[in-house]
């Protein structure tokens, strides 16, 4: 007997928004003024059942490599086969490339597809892989290197009365030349914080390993206890050695484009992040997710937090979520049942699917291709 699962997918739709910031963003390498959204949407033959939604941080580009590749690998295939449309995607890409804008591409569809399924079934996303776990950490992130102290301030006093226990900030300022304001602002953050709230830092691999090393020296008694990217998250080699040396846990994979990538970094850090609208979707983060898991390491969330709570919810393994002010702010203006972080931790919709209802209206005039 047919069941809506065995529906083909008949189309996939593909576009993209670009949202100005509300102030200019930086952190240790690169600065930023908008952010662009590519939204994917997997329809079946039959316009009176649910259609699936997913989406990725990228250039509007995407949205091409969407149209023009990866919806002819996908086309005429069954909704349940979401694995099965993920390995042709992948092939269809050969001699475009995996990882990068690609990869970012073929992340939409695959959250769009996860989507469509979990709806044609009812289930959660939790659920249908098997979790009934209700909310996921996460940590305030943002203090980006051009906010000036009483807008740092003002930030990490938000999330302090939204109940967020850990916070963290951007250092390595303009590639690591400027300690001096990296170790003031660490100070700063720490005294608005109080002592008994976590205080993370980022360098978005900004230093050498010798100035890794110096500047954790210097921001020890801030009882710093993460450290992201001290150095490129390319020199493993230099992750490792830092791990090593340093008490605050080290913590790189943001990047991370395959499940080769996360092999190349389980021996070199103490948290893995993931990135699911990067890596390739859901279906490459349960894989990365379990691949640390077989190295004794949590995972970690990278960015887009409304996107990563349903799957984060169905992993063991998670520690937290990036709370990341600029997709948070995107996020509630795109979706409704966009998680809120209330209480420190964000807590998935029970409807199915990733619980989310695209606001194409409120989106609208952002729209770039």
């Amino acid at each position: 007997m047919s069941t809506r699962a065995d529906l083909p997918v008949s189309a996939l739709e593909a576009s993209a928004y670009t949202i100005p910031t509300d102030q200019p963003e930086a952190d240790g390498t690169l600065a930023w003024h908008s952010t662009t959204m590519v939204v994917v949407h997997a329809r079946t033959e039959d316009p009176r059942l649910p259609v699936g939604v997913g989406w990725t941080y990228a250039p509007a580009a995407a949205a091409h490599v969407v149209r023009d590749v990866l919806a002819r690998a996908v086309q005429g295939r069954g909704a349940w086969d979401v694995g099965g449309c993920w390995d042709a995607m992948v092939r269809a890409v050969r001699n475009a490339g995996r990882q990068g804008l690609v990869g970012m591409a073929i992340s939409a569809v695959d959250v769009a597809l996860w989507d469509l399924k979990a709806r044609l079934l009812g289930l959660p996303h939790p659920r249908l892989w098997g979790s009934d776990r209700e909310a996921v950490p996460v940590y305030g992130s943002g203090g980006f290197t051009t906010y000036d102290d009483q807008t740092l301030r003002t930030q990490l006093s938000g999330w302090a009365e939204q109940g967020i226990p850990r916070m963290k900030i951007k250092i390595g300022e303009s590639w690591g030349t400027r300690l001096d304001r990296d170790l003031e602002r660490i100070c700063l953050a720490r005294s608005v914080i109080g002592p008994d709230r976590e205080l993370y830092v980022d360098a978005n691999g900004a230093y050498t390993v010798k100035q890794a090393l110096r500047i954790a020296e210097s921001f020890a008694g801030s009882d710093v206890t993460w450290f992201e990217e001290p150095v490129s998250s390319d020199d493993a080699a230099g992750l490792r050695r830092l791990r090593e040396r340093l008490l605050p846990d080290v913590a790189a994979g943001e990047y991370i484009g395959d499940l080769a990538g996360a092999r190349r970094l389980v021996d070199s850090v103490d948290c893995l992040q993931i990135d699911a609208t990067r890596c390739g979707g859901y279906t490459e983060w349960l894989r990365i997710a379990a691949l640390a898991a077989a190295h004794g390491l949590d995972v970690s969330g990278h960015c887009a937090p409304a996107l990563h709570t349903p799957v984060a919810a169905a992993t063991p393994n998670v520690r937290h979520l990036e709370w990341f002010h600029d997709h948070v702010r995107i996020e509630q203006l795109a979706f409704d049942g966009a998680p809120t972080g209330q209480g420190g931790a964000a807590r998935s919709a029970d409807l199915p699917g990733h619980g989310l209802t695209l606001r194409e209206a409120d989106l609208s005039p952002y729209r770039v291709a």
